[in-house]
């Protein structure tokens, strides 16, 4: 914008292109400035891409590696019996699972002494697992401040509701019953080495869960020998110990 301009044009219309600019500058400015998180993932793990665009939207510049979380975990320190689906960086701490971008911006501010923050398996209604096919379901869960020395207390409480089908479920993997219902599924990935598998399933009857992509835990990894990517399965599932575990698979459909 030239010198000339600047002076016949009236002062209104200067002050409204002036503000324009100051807010492209911030806009750009900020962007720049935007705090990086580096994610390690599974690509087949679809709750794991909406919480990425979940920090995405919440002003966080997002670097993905897709290849899988357990050795990213491990090296960050994470307990075992703390993780989940996937592990993140950001700002010197580590933040495991599906953590919600207003409690990473609030450790960022306060900048405890600590590892960083977890959420331990994948609580419904937590940032990722809160789409419109769980109407509006949302399961109680805590966002824990993980020390340094593997210890752990809670940093925020989301309270919910819990669900009948999941205390069930619970309740017959604990007694070794075989009567869960089974669910029908397509295999997206199989890791025999960190003992998971990723399924496109569909609805889970007793964890009142609706069908979608998602990676599970195996107690028993042998059943993978014979499964290939692409089959379809049935298989029975429970929530425990932080994360959703496959007690059963096999190939063929119910």
């Amino acid at each position: 914008m030239s010198n000339s301009h600047i002076k016949t044009m009236p002062r209104r219309q200067w002050l409204a292109a002036a503000a324009v600019l100051a807010v492209t500058g911030f806009q750009r400015t900020a962007l720049a400035q935007a705090t990086l998180v580096q994610v390690w993932k599974d690509p087949n793990c679809g709750c794991c891409q909406l919480w990425v665009e979940h920090l995405q939207a919440s002003g966080f510049k997002v670097e993905v590696r897709d290849v899988g979380n357990t050795a990213a975990r491990k090296r960050l320190g994470i307990p075992e019996q703390l993780g989940a689906c996937h592990t993140a960086s950001v700002g010197g701490y580590v933040i495991e699972g599906h953590v919600p971008a207003a409690d990473i911006h609030r450790l960022l501010k306060e900048r405890p002494v600590a590892l960083g923050l977890s959420v331990p398996g994948m609580p419904i209604g937590s940032p990722g697992m809160d789409g419109p096919e769980y109407k509006g379901r949302k399961d109680a869960y805590d966002v824990l401040l993980v020390q340094k020395d593997g210890s752990s207390k809670s940093f925020q409480h989301y309270p919910g509701v819990r669900r009948m089908a999941q205390q069930d479920g619970l309740q017959r993997v604990r007694d070794g019953s075989t009567t869960l219902p089974w669910a029908t599924a397509e295999v997206l990935h199989i890791d025999k080495a960190a003992g998971k598998v990723a399924l496109k399933h569909g609805e889970i009857k007793n964890l009142d869960m609706p069908p979608m992509s998602m990676v599970f835990q195996i107690q028993d990894p042998s059943p993978l020998n014979g499964l290939h990517v692409g089959q379809k399965v049935r298989f029975q599932a429970v929530q425990g110990q932080g994360a959703y575990w496959v007690l059963k698979i096999e190939a063929g459909a119910v």
